[in-house]
């Protein structure tokens, strides 16, 4: 990053210096890298280190950096578009699933979820654990409740534990014939479980994404996806792309 003065800016020197950061951050950093500590990037630009705190304060609430404890301030890696209204239906982990599968334990589910999956309070369910990765970095998690009756061959497959057994999970539950699905999101706080997943403080914002598979006249599987709110973007149209998002440029994933 170049030095520059600011002093016969008309703007306010923090507003000025973010957009000469943002320049910065496009044509000189990659994702993940470390900024210079802030005495440094003070005396590079000639500004207090009052006015440089709100500009980086400024830069990571638009999501171009990140505040990584134990790390320092760090590029953010592109907003991760959550496509909501899209007329596109596919069941989880088909071709072009960005998630990751973890883990598939067997568990009851929270009240709200078996309310929607219309099942027994404390009737057990699959809930498989996946995630959502961005330049290396977690920006999404995700559980995914799977009544019993929904992959009623599971019980004949020699399904190992883990990430394997997430998969074949998703297998079985793409044997159904998709109807549908509809989507809801809402802004939440991260839970101490998935603050730790998406390296963030408990408590921290996030996009609570919630989806309904349908088949057989009923819902089949439902999906609590959890987004990091600073990484994370909502995007709309009947396409149902995903987008990841590159400054001004929008590339489907």
């Amino acid at each position: 990053m170049g030095t520059q003065q600011l002093e016969t800016v008309p703007e306010p020197k923090y507003w000025h210096l973010k957009t000469v950061l943002s320049e910065a951050l496009d044509s000189e950093f990659s994702v993940g890298e470390i900024l210079p500590n802030e005495r440094d990037l003070a005396a590079r630009f000639g500004v207090a280190r009052a006015t440089l705190r709100q500009a980086l304060e400024q830069l990571e609430l638009e999501g171009r950096l990140q505040r990584r404890r134990g790390v320092g301030t760090t590029v953010a890696p592109p907003r991760v578009g959550v496509a909501v209204g899209t007329e596109q239906h596919a069941w989880p982990g088909t071709v072009g699933d960005a998630w990751q599968a973890v883990d598939c334990t067997t568990s009851a589910p929270p009240a709200a979820v078996a309310d929607i999956l219309e099942s027994v309070h404390g009737e057990q369910v699959h809930v498989v654990r996946r995630s959502r990765m961005s330049h290396g970095h977690p920006v999404a998690a995700e559980l995914l409740y799977i009544p019993a009756d929904s992959v009623p061959a599971l019980s004949a497959i020699d399904a190992p534990s883990g990430a394997a057994r997430a998969r074949a999970v998703l297998r079985e539950l793409q044997r159904l014939e998709l109807e549908g699905q509809d989507r809801s999101v809402e802004l939440g706080s991260a839970r101490a479980d998935d603050a730790k997943e998406l390296d963030r403080l408990p408590g921290a914002p996030v996009l609570v994404v919630t989806t309904r598979f349908f088949a057989e006249g009923r819902t089949a599987a439902v999906s609590l996806a959890t987004y990091r709110a600073d990484t994370c973007r909502l995007t709309f149209g009947a396409s149902g792309g995903v987008e990841i998002h590159h400054g001004p440029e929008r590339h489907a994933s």
